[in-house]
């Protein structure tokens, strides 16, 4: 067999060329994404990836792994979502990490099974903002509270895409960094940025492949495949916290209730009926902040706050109620959501 004779001289000189052309098309392609001197402009191009996120993670057929950090917690899933006009999305989101868990979904009826018991939970999607999924009201709303920066290009999983970081108006809330693919703008990777940049939190696609053909029916007889499953379906109810006597009117910038709930929760005591919750969603469109309503009465806990990540926690007595907070956002807009927090008994 003949070798080959590789003239190193020739071959360092191409070499060199090569990375050059490299950063050449890489500049090109990063300035095509440059941050913007025009306010105008620059609030209209992440006005519209913001849009374009949004949507891909609804009408594009996607499958992968992602992987989802916190501290010390790392978790990975394996996703398939298949859209059509015809019958709507459907979509299969399973747990690679801990206990086996597998949700499918049509449209908003999701269906969890949780193989150790032999249980499926049955319940309605009440957002859409799950991963690759971001936004909870308009684009224009989160711009409102987020000043956006187009940070140029970079890959993902072997994807092209373009970087934009959302930095907060104010102390109020975190600072996000997304990376969305160039072609379709589906979410590749998104990352909740702490005041010293440090990342709180993040979910990334490790492998995705985007468009082709899905095999809904696969998904589609799961949902209907239901014997010897035990179904469960949560009561869940819409409720009026204001005609029950409480009134919170945060004064946080961008902040907007979204719904009000009802949920039973297990007592803690074997025997005892479940604990009404009442639930309280309001949203600036990326974070989210829950307040949950319960009676003191049979359940015994201490008042105090913690966080994990980007989540924060705060727990308070108000007379014969605990309230907690919830949230991804700092443990001071938490303690200032709770300070606007009334109840009058109704008569």
């Amino acid at each position: 067999m003949q070798r080959v004779r590789v003239n190193k001289t020739t071959h360092r000189g191409r070499l060199q060329a090569l990375v050059l052309c490299a950063a050449a098309l890489l500049s090109a392609t990063s300035s095509a994404f440059a941050q913007t001197d025009d306010p105008a402009a620059l609030r209209k191009t992440a006005a519209d990836l913001l849009d374009r996120i949004h949507d891909a993670a609804q009408q594009q057929n996607y499958q992968g792994s992602f992987v989802y950090q916190r501290g010390a917690t790392v978790q990975s899933s394996r996703i398939t979502h298949s859209a059509a006009r015809a019958d709507g999305e459907y979509e299969s989101l399973e747990s690679l990490d801990g206990a086996p868990r597998k949700m499918l979904r049509h449209d908003d009826d999701m269906y969890t099974f949780v193989p150790e018991r032999h249980l499926v939970v049955v319940e309605k999607r009440l957002s859409k903002d799950s991963f690759p999924s971001l936004l909870t009201t308009s684009s224009e709303q989160v711009l409102t509270v987020y000043e956006p920066k187009m940070l140029g290009a970079d890959r993902v999983a072997g994807i092209d895409s373009q970087v934009m970081e959302l930095d907060p108006k104010d102390s109020w809330r975190f600072a996000y960094k997304l990376w969305s693919d160039t072609k379709t703008g589906l979410l590749l990777r998104a990352q909740t940025l702490g005041p010293d940049g440090q990342v709180l939190e993040q979910l990334s696609f490790t492998q995705v492949q985007i468009g082709g053909t899905i095999d809904r029916a696969a998904i589609a007889n799961g949902i209907k495949n239901l014997a010897g499953w035990t179904i469960v379906r949560p009561p869940v109810q819409t409720v009026d916290m204001q005609a029950q006597g409480w009134k919170i009117t945060p004064t946080i910038p961008g902040f907007r209730e979204i719904r009000e709930l009802r949920r039973p929760m297990a007592s803690r005591e074997e025997g005892q009926p479940p604990i009404p919750v009442d639930q309280a969603v309001f949203s600036d469109g990326l974070a989210a902040i829950s307040v949950f309503v319960e009676p003191v009465e049979k359940n015994s806990r201490k008042e105090g706050a913690g966080d994990s990540g980007a989540t924060h926690v705060l727990v308070k007595r108000r007379g014969d109620f605990w309230i907690t907070l919830l949230g991804e956002v700092p443990q001071a807009t938490l303690q200032q959501f709770a300070s606007a927090i009334e109840y009058k008994p109704s008569k």
